[in-house]
């Protein structure tokens, strides 16, 4: 078990915004309320030589002294942080005039929940001067396989994993929501009401790992399908739900054409679903179902997919896969399955001719590692970080 007093060192992220800062000039680290932008920032900082100052605006003064920001960045030397940039979003031209100075003084590392009009604002003010780094919650090769276990059933939120207890683990993600609805979204702009967004939500938990039927939402809350696309965009916006879109091979078979919506953190996905210990998640029916989305979020980690490489494949007629990653002219392909014992199938078979797979890797339960046939491998859940390997690395996303 891991000690509650045990700090992570999320030394690749930290080492990912050197490399981005030292070709940009502005980084927007990206991710959920509570996910630890802040506690990376501060670390980032602190591990670098030179000045550095930070602006939490969240607080009043800090507020105070950006009322022209301009000149209160002006004379900033190396490394300024802006925690918070959503509140304050008409920074952004600022950024603009000040990364455009000769030799660069001071670079800037910006925090914040993002939203559609956070990115759209950011996008159109800093073009060509920004780069964007997501940061999700503790991933596998962080807290390591010992302990997937934990991450799975807590999720990767610090608070909620490092909790002395599962019950103290639930309570603080119980908190987590409420506050999400009633303060952090309203602060994004968002004028959903909050009680509408957690039906929503809880009734997504119930749809997780199935294919979007926006129409069967909409007849259940009685709203147009315009407005439940709505409800799910927020949710994905904010990182709290993966939209994972189909793909369209040039087949001959009827596709699915909707999308695939996870509840991304494992942990809030049992929270919604009122799951506070493994005894109670082996015992619910939505078991497979989680077990596929924490292995698919921790694929898309460990091999460092960007959001528009990411897809799901299936037919009308069953042939599916879980998860196809295209990576240039490659095509890996990734199904899970919650057994010991992996066979290969007539879909595999299809999905692996069809889409014309570089790979297939069929994710599962059992201690070993093994091939099944061909361009196809059982891969051990246990065994994912020494037996799946990143992407090679490409552009990094900037805008």
């Amino acid at each position: 078990m891991v000690s509650s007093r045990l700090v992570i060192e999320r030394s690749h992220h930290r080492q990912t915004l050197g490399r981005l800062l030292a070709r940009s000039p502005v980084v927007a680290i990206l991710g959920a309320r509570q996910v630890g932008k802040t506690t990376l920032a501060r670390r980032f900082v602190k591990q670098r030589r030179g000045p550095s100052t930070l602006f939490d605006l969240e607080r009043a003064a800090d507020l105070a002294r950006l009322e022209d920001p301009e000149l209160a960045l002006g004379s900033s030397r190396g490394i300024v942080v802006l925690d918070e940039i959503q509140r304050r979003p008409d920074l952004f031209p600022a950024l603009r005039v000040l990364s455009d100075r000769p030799r660069t003084p001071a670079r800037f590392l910006v925090l914040g929940s993002a939203s559609p009009e956070l990115l759209r604002q950011s996008s159109e003010s800093l073009a060509g001067r920004i780069a964007y780094h997501e940061l999700p919650g503790f991933s596998l090769d962080e807290v390591s396989s010992r302990n997937a276990e934990r991450l799975w059933l807590r999720g990767g939120f610090p608070r909620s994993y490092l909790a002395r207890s599962n019950a103290d683990s639930l309570a603080w993600r119980q908190d987590f929501v409420r506050t999400f609805l009633e303060r952090d979204v309203p602060q994004l702009g968002i004028t959903i009401a909050a009680g509408t967004l957690e039906r929503f939500w809880s009734m997504l938990a119930h749809y997780h790992a199935q294919v979007w039927n926006g129409s069967e939402f909409a007849r259940s809350f009685g709203v147009s399908h315009h407005a439940i696309g709505r409800y799910l965009d927020v949710l994905r916006a904010t990182f709290m739900v993966r939209v994972l879109r189909p793909w369209a091979a040039n087949l001959r078979k009827r596709q699915v054409k909707s999308p695939k919506v996870y509840i991304r953190d494992s942990g809030l996905l049992h929270c919604l679903l009122d799951i506070g210990s493994m005894r109670e998640l082996e015992r619910h029916p939505k078991l497979g179902a989680s077990w596929e989305g924490f292995i698919v979020e921790t694929l898309i980690h460990l091999l460092g997919a960007r959001p528009e490489q990411c897809y799901f494949w299936a037919t009308h007629t069953g042939a599916e896969l879980d998860l196809l990653i295209v990576h240039g002219p490659r095509r890996l392909g990734f199904e899970v399955k919650r057994t010991s014992a992996p066979r290969l199938t007539p879909s595999m078979r299809s999905a692996l001719h069809d889409l014309e797979l570089s790979r297939l890797d069929v994710v599962h339960a059992g201690p070993d590692t093994f091939p099944l046939a061909r361009g196809v491998r059982a891969v051990s859940a246990e065994r994912l970080l020494s037996d799946v390997s990143p992407l090679p690395s490409g552009a990094t996303r900037r805008r």
